[in-house]
């Protein structure tokens, strides 16, 4: 039987969701008004994953680099991560979604690391889709902090640097439980990768679209995810 379509669709698609501030703008206003509306994105998008065989979703909501915008719009997304874990924390559960947070928690308010903890633990059990949110994630930053927990178990006397290969180092990463990503896209118009899932998106495909993210329908990640049909991957290897 021939597969369609969605059978040999993306099963892991991360999203670099880029526009928020740019959109609140061309409408006068404040940037922090373009975050509110691209939350109400990822609830869209992450609902049109299962029938588009989409199982993983990974979406990059806050880098290690943000830090560096002004104080009341880093402290508006603290503000905003908090409310979207407390109201969609309930419709999560009950649609079967299990979501995970990648990155650096350290710089993290307590708080808002407590919300994180709570909706993985209650979300463990759920299997349709599995959500990853990055905050105060970086690619760099991520691969900095798996070499050095992988030294340690060298120091340990647990791990032997001659068994130290990429499969190694991968069991260190954040991402340790879950599959590359088979598709990245990226809206707003921005061609480049913004330091996100460096070592995991080394044979991903890349999608770049004008949208900015708080217009980015689930009509357009369906598209974008059903053209992947159409790639050639692969991995290094001609086509005979």
């Amino acid at each position: 039987m021939a597969e369609t379509s969605e059978a040999k669709g993306p099963r892991h698609v991360a999203v670099i969701m880029d526009g928020n501030g740019r959109w609140a703008q061309m409408r006068g206003r404040p940037r922090l008004f373009g975050h509110h509306a691209g939350a109400k994105r990822v609830r869209e998008v992450v609902e049109a994953c299962p029938a588009l065989g989409v199982k993983y979703l990974t979406v990059f909501a806050f880098s290690t680099e943000n830090w560096k915008r002004t104080q009341t719009e880093v402290a508006g997304l603290m503000k905003l991560f908090r409310r979207y874990i407390e109201k969609e924390q309930r419709a999560l559960v009950e649609a079967g979604v299990r979501v995970r947070f990648i990155g650096d928690r350290v710089k993290l308010e307590d708080k808002l690391v407590a919300l994180m903890d709570e909706l993985e633990l209650l979300t463990a059990g759920n299997d349709l889709i599995h959500l990853t949110i990055a905050i105060n994630y970086g690619g760099r930053n991520e691969v900095t902090r798996a070499a050095k927990r992988m030294a340690f178990e060298v120091q340990a006397g647990r791990l032997r640097p001659e068994d130290v290969d990429a499969e190694t180092l991968a069991r260190f990463l954040d991402t340790h439980v879950l599959p590359d990503p088979d598709l990245v896209i990226r809206t707003s118009g921005e061609a480049r990768i913004s330091n996100f899932l460096l070592w995991q998106s080394a044979y991903s495909e890349y999608e770049f679209v004008e949208t900015l993210w708080p217009d980015f329908t689930a009509e357009e990640f369906g598209k974008i995810v059903k053209s992947y049909a159409a790639r050639d991957r692969r991995f290094g290897a001609v086509r005979v």
